[in-house]
């Protein structure tokens, strides 16, 4: 079979397992897959750069993606004028005096010479200056998280649409480039101190990295109120609400007889998943223009043999933290998306089982280092991961159906449901690495 007619019939397999849905399930949650099967595809590609083009073994991609969804909350939503009348200058020096201290001990250990002298005035630099950004920094966190803890306590965000706010929806799609800066910022920080590892340890440290950063997400609450969340995020789309009071709108589904609230929604899911589909069409251009370039060929040649592409004068490490820097920013692109879609920022709900292994999984069963291969992948495996479930309860009552109420085995398989989605992704990544070593679409 050509290659090109099975790459086109596997998309199309996945098109028609998403329709499926829609037509027994609900187009609700077909959509649902789609959107997030979109977002997921722009996550598999930002680790496929890494991966795919440069052999970098990133397993901090949560990391990333949850900066991006950071970036979501202070672009799109609106500041919280008495918490920064309360706190937020003060907030603000604090910070300043923490960068000062780290630039200060940094000068001192680059420009001074060896000796007594520069350790002792390495380690003044260090205790005064910790102490005094704690005295600055923690008595305006304080006085933030004191602002109506219930419903904000935190600085907010750059929307200064005041009370319409929620019709600022360009500050929303804004934030997704600035999703993708601000995890490229993390991702230059973190490059230039671990990018020098071997594979191995640069996997620790991008491991230990992204949960240091989940918990900075998680547990400072002035900076986007920790794990009580923010919600109520501003939409690029139109809400229902407001469809469902539209008299055109009314009026063109009904000519469809259809029932305007799932009419509404249907549409909503439907604008979200037009500006995903450019989005991921324009990322995906970029990496395959990128792949065919020369810097792609050189990339690829670093991958095979970093000795060799060194002795022929290129930059390793500095060619690492670009590509580096690339695949992290696309993760936040992603991130900053999927926090829109849901309208809000749960901190809690970052799991690297969820946004790292799962995603490892997508690049690996699509094709590491094909750019349509990750696409597949991500498509796949996030509806595989949504229907593995209720797939497996129906299993379950099938195999349980002749058994007693009280079964013991018959209790403990209904209730093994909820793992069926772990058990059916290391199936399928064993099935694939045993028949497709490399992936359902391999690199040419």
């Amino acid at each position: 079979m050509n290659e090109t007619v099975k790459n086109i019939g596997l998309f199309v397999v996945v098109a028609c397992l998403i329709a499926a849905t829609g037509f027994i399930q609900s187009w609700n949650t077909a959509l649902f897959i789609l959107n997030m099967g979109l977002i997921s595809a722009i996550m598999s590609l930002g680790v496929n750069l890494q991966w795919g083009f440069a052999g970098l073994f990133n397993v901090g991609v949560v990391g990333f993606v949850a900066l991006g969804g950071l970036a979501a909350v202070l672009i799109s939503m609106p500041p919280t004028t008495d918490a920064w009348a309360a706190g937020g200058a003060q907030v603000l020096l604090g910070l300043l005096l923490g960068a000062a201290t780290v630039t200060a001990a940094i000068l001192v250990q680059t420009k001074m010479a060896p000796g007594r002298t520069k350790v002792l005035s390495l380690i003044g630099v260090l205790i005064i200056g910790f102490f005094l950004y704690r005295y600055v920094f923690d008595g305006g966190v304080e006085a933030v998280e004191a602002v109506n803890p219930a419903g904000t306590g935190y600085l907010g965000g750059l929307n200064f649409g005041g009370e319409n706010y929620k019709s600022w929806g360009f500050m929303t799609v804004l934030s997704w480039p600035m999703g993708g800066v601000l995890a490229a910022s993390a991702a230059w920080l973190i490059g230039k101190t671990a990018l020098g590892l071997r594979s191995d340890y640069l996997a620790i440290a991008t491991l230990g990295i992204s949960e240091i950063i989940i918990a900075i997400v998680k547990n400072e609450d002035w900076l986007a109120r920790g794990v009580k969340n923010v919600s109520g995020l501003p939409r690029p789309v139109p809400y229902e609400i407001d469809l469902q009071e539209s008299s055109s709108f009314l009026e063109f589904v009904g000519s469809f007889g259809a029932d305007p609230v799932t009419a509404s929604s249907i549409f909503v899911k439907l604008g979200y998943a037009g500006l995903f589909t450019i989005v991921l069409l324009v990322i995906l251009t970029l990496a395959q223009l990128a792949l065919a370039s020369p810097w792609g060929r050189m990339m690829r040649a670093i991958r095979d043999n970093e000795i060799a592409a060194g002795a022929m004068g290129k930059n390793v490490t500095a060619r690492h933290l670009q590509i580096f820097i690339l695949g992290s920013a696309v993760c936040g692109i992603a991130g900053a998306m999927m926090t829109t879609l849901d309208s809000q920022l749960t901190p809690g709900s970052y799991q690297p089982l969820r946004f790292t292994f799962l995603i490892w999984v997508m690049v690996i069963v699509g094709g590491s280092g094909n750019n349509f291969g990750s696409v597949l992948g991500g498509f796949l495996i996030f509806f595989l991961w949504v229907q593995v479930e209720p797939m497996g309860a129906i299993l379950m009552k099938g195999i349980t159906a002749g058994m007693a109420a009280e079964n013991v085995l018959r209790l403990h398989l209904l209730e093994s449901v909820a793992h069926m989605r772990l058990l059916t992704m290391g199936l399928i990544l064993i099935l694939v690495l045993r028949f497709a070593p490399r992936g359902l679409i391999p690199e040419k």
